[in-house]
């Protein structure tokens, strides 16, 4: 069997080495455009921070380990088209400008995803940068102790993280978002509240509700970043308004969203036969609203890599779909979250309520404790739950992990309040808060 994975970064990576232990007598080809494969760009900032000096930690595998896998490893190749019909691959070798032909009997597409670049005059003038792989954080690094004032456009995570980062380093920041608050996506306000204040209070400039017309600068370096409300100073500009997929190549021959995120069944098979795909190129099922979303997350994109290898020749593991489970650090606020925030869920048109516990994270006798602030969005009709959020000084967003799986198993308040949590005064109350959520609701229903 021939096996060929276009793309080698999370899902790619993990596709191939799992097949090279699930099968023998197998013949497995990568084609990937980099010359590196594995790296965590989630670690770019702290990169960038100088938390990791050595950016050789963020990546946790590479095409030589893949070469004693047996896996045959072709860096900077470009694959051109793909016939499906007749399983051949048309690729450019980008060192030679050799273009040849390959074939398979089984593919797995794992192409990732590219960030936004929009439109915008004066976008492709110097020190306007990408923060996505390795080479953009070497170009970030470069860059900084020759600016003074940095803006960053768009409040995601990796936005968000990097202004830290950028503080930090002593630079003026200015972190610019069309929307009215910083991490929309993932946190409801009373906890975009707190890392904006956050935020705030070490330096940031925070401008919200602002977008972006207009680069202007001089001898095609960026000086002044243009917005609909102002105009911002700036030596570096870093984009990070989100991802797309990077699947061009097959748009017109797989099965997409309006995005071009490749459908996948829960075996990972797309509309075309012995084609699979995996990780940012795909759609993936979002549990909370039982539909396909384009969810580009690093822990997707593994589990679907491997779930992909394991199909190849038969039926074997399903997808069990996802919730988005994702945390960030901002300033010693450990923060975390799952499923559909309350203003997601009530822009899907569901009726929501939610429950929030404001409480000590261990009771007051102990020396020290730290207040914690955890909310849960349920389905008002019957209590079915469908999100969570959490914000400490204490780490307690393993409890997310745990919140995770009660979505995806389908759970209601009144079993969160009876669940079975151990208690020890060093690190929780008698009545853990998941269970104080539940037991709140109970309370609320029957009031």
């Amino acid at each position: 069997m021939k096996i060929a994975i276009i793309g080698c970064t999370h899902a790619g990576t993990a596709a191939a080495i799992n097949s090279s232990k699930l099968y023998k007598d197998v013949e497995i080809t990568v084609y990937e455009r980099n010359d590196n494969i594995s790296f965590l760009s989630c670690g770019i900032a702290l990169h960038v921070e100088g938390v990791v000096k050595d950016p050789k930690g963020l990546f946790y595998s590479s095409p030589e380990h893949l070469n004693t896998l047996g896996i045959n490893t072709k860096m900077r190749h470009d694959v051109k088209d793909v016939d499906f019909k007749k399983k051949t691959l048309t690729v450019e070798n980008l060192e030679t400008g050799e273009i040849f032909e390959d074939t398979y009997d089984k593919l797995i597409i794992t192409t990732g995803s590219w960030p936004v670049i929009p439109n915008i005059e004066g976008i492709d003038m110097e020190n306007i940068l990408l923060s996505k792989n390795f080479y953009h954080a070497q170009d970030i690094i470069k860059k900084m102790d020759e600016v003074k004032n940095v803006v960053v456009v768009g409040a995601g995570y990796i936005g968000v993280e990097l202004v830290e980062a950028f503080i930090e380093h002593g630079k003026n920041v200015t972190l610019i978002d069309i929307e009215d608050r910083i991490l929309n996506r993932y946190l409801d306000k009373e906890f975009t509240d707190i890392a904006e204040n956050t935020l705030k209070e070490h330096g940031a400039n925070l401008t919200l509700g602002e977008k972006v017309i207009k680069f202007e600068g001089e001898n095609n370096k960026v000086k002044k970043v243009i917005t609909t409300k102002g105009e911002h100073d700036a030596d570096l500009v870093i984009l990070s308004m989100g991802f797309k997929p990077n699947t061009d190549l097959f748009k017109g021959k797989l099965k997409m969203l309006d995005n071009g995120a490749i459908i996948v069944d829960e075996y990972m098979r797309t509309s075309e036969k012995d084609v699979f795909a995996a990780g940012d190129s795909c759609a993936v099922y979002y549990n909370p609203l039982k539909k396909y979303e384009y969810i580009p997350l690093a822990t997707n994109a593994v589990r679907m890599g491997t779930i992909a290898a394991y199909n190849l020749k038969e039926k074997r593991l399903k997808h069990v779909g996802t919730q988005g489970t994702s945390g960030i650090k901002i300033y010693g606020n450990n923060i975390a979250a799952t499923g559909l925030t309350e203003t997601m869920a009530k822009s899907q048109g569901l009726d929501v309520e939610s429950i929030i516990i404001t409480e000590n994270n261990r009771p007051e006798f102990m020396p020290t404790y730290e207040k914690l602030i955890f909310k849960v969005v349920y389905k008002k009709k019957n209590g079915k739950i469908l999100g969570a959020q959490i914000c400490s000084k204490a780490d307690l967003t393993q409890s997310i992990n745990t919140m995770s799986v009660v979505i995806q198993n389908k759970m209601k308040m009144e079993e969160l309040a009876f669940i079975d949590f151990f208690f020890q005064p060093h690190f929780n109350k008698p009545w853990n808060f998941l269970n104080t959520a539940g037991l709140e609701y109970i309370n609320k229903k029957m009031a």
